[in-house]
């Protein structure tokens, strides 16, 4: 059993993949090709946004916006704990000081309340200037934007959508890396899309943004390659994986997002009364990056691992440790809040394999270990 099947995911769209990698190396446009920018304006298309900017990887996507937007030292920029390193890591990488903030215990995403006490605080002390609100759409499920709109307006601050495991997802009829005033996603192989290596995005209404970002991820590039108008970096997605991703962007949008959906909603369910199923607000729809179960604490969640390990079927913690207790962050410079939640999550949590392409004979399995560990012998 795969944590992420891949492999029957390619068996299943062999002939339409191989076809486009075929073509890119026939025509020989391996950098900037065509597919490129085709897949550009489906990607707009599809979330509803103006501009979509391709680059190298979801970490340059976010570095990207932020330099769009000159953040730097003695800004502020509000991070959830509880994510992936690149979120935090990218506004240090620029100067700028990342201030942790808890997260939601059901949902796993930023909590308004922690974030405006943050802001709050950081205004009143009067040492930074409060610039940025980089969410995170965490397992599939967008941020509550609706709220977090409303801080970001009450204290003129931008936000930046970190859809790399979000793309997708709705509120409402709105999708996610629609939701930022720049977004980003990632196409790492095991995200919602993923392409064969890595790749990334950005998104925005923005005409000046857009100027700037296709500029900034080709070495500020001005007229041409060769006339140089600002610093900038190496940021580009390749075609082949730009031909890759159409193919699956198709897939995607035709079936595998329900897909995914009726397998996670089976195994809520399934293991409702079992363990802690995610939850999932009303009007939101998760792409299902990850479906994190909780277990009462460390020992328990361990305990369960190792025996799911031992029936061959994998899991995945993310993420055992808060961003701010990572080494990296402990002589940087950042603000650490008291992030409860995020703590407490990081020793319940557990990922179950989840794909659009798993069997019903593959989850029946993972459901009846899972029981069969909490209920004895069935």
């Amino acid at each position: 059993m795969q944590f992420r099947d891949l492999q029957k995911q390619y068996q299943l769209l062999k002939t339409e993949i191989d076809q486009a990698i075929q073509k890119v190396l026939m025509d020989g446009n391996f950098i900037s090709g065509n597919q490129v920018t085709e897949l550009e304006h489906q990607l707009a298309s599809y979330t509803g946004v103006k501009h979509c900017i391709t680059c190298a990887n979801g970490t340059d996507a976010l570095t990207l916006a932020l330099m769009v937007w000159n953040i730097g030292p003695g800004d502020a920029v509000f991070v959830p704990d509880f994510t992936f390193f690149a979120s935090g890591e990218t506004p240090a990488y620029e100067g700028a000081v990342p201030v942790f903030v808890d997260v939601e215990r059901d949902t796993f995403n930023m909590s308004p309340g922690s974030l405006e006490e943050a802001i709050v605080k950081i205004e009143k002390e009067g040492k930074l200037i409060p610039r940025v609100i980089i969410t995170v759409d965490l397992f599939g499920q967008p941020a509550d934007y609706p709220k977090i709109r409303e801080i970001a307006k009450k204290h003129h601050l931008l936000i930046l959508e970190d859809g790399a495991q979000g793309f997708g997802g709705l509120i409402g009829e709105q999708r996610a890396c629609s939701f930022g005033d720049i977004s980003t996603t990632s196409f790492f192989p095991a995200k919602p899309l993923g392409c064969y290596g890595d790749g990334g995005a950005v998104f925005t209404d923005s005409d000046e943004w857009a100027k700037l970002l296709r500029s900034y991820r080709i070495h500020g590039k001005g007229a041409d390659k060769y006339d140089n108008v600002r610093i900038g970096m190496n940021s580009r997605l390749d075609t082949l994986q730009a031909a890759i991703l159409q193919v699956k962007l198709k897939a995607f949008m035709e079936h595998e997002l329900e897909a995914v959906n009726r397998v996670a909603d089976r195994y809520s369910q399934e293991l409702e009364g079992v363990v802690t199923v995610p939850y999932i607000r009303s009007g939101f729809l998760s792409s299902w990056a990850q479906y994190s179960i909780l277990l009462e604490n460390s020992e328990n969640r361990d305990g369960l691992q190792k025996y799911l390990k031992d029936k061959e079927i994998p899991t995945n913690v993310y993420y055992p440790k808060p961003m701010s207790f990572q080494i990296a962050f402990t002589e940087a410079n950042c603000i650490k809040t008291d992030s409860f939640v995020s703590k407490e999550l990081s020793e319940r949590v557990l990922s179950l394999p989840l794909h659009p392409y798993m069997s019903v004979e593959e989850q029946d399995q993972v459901i009846y270990e899972i029981k069969k560990y909490f209920t004895g012998n069935l």
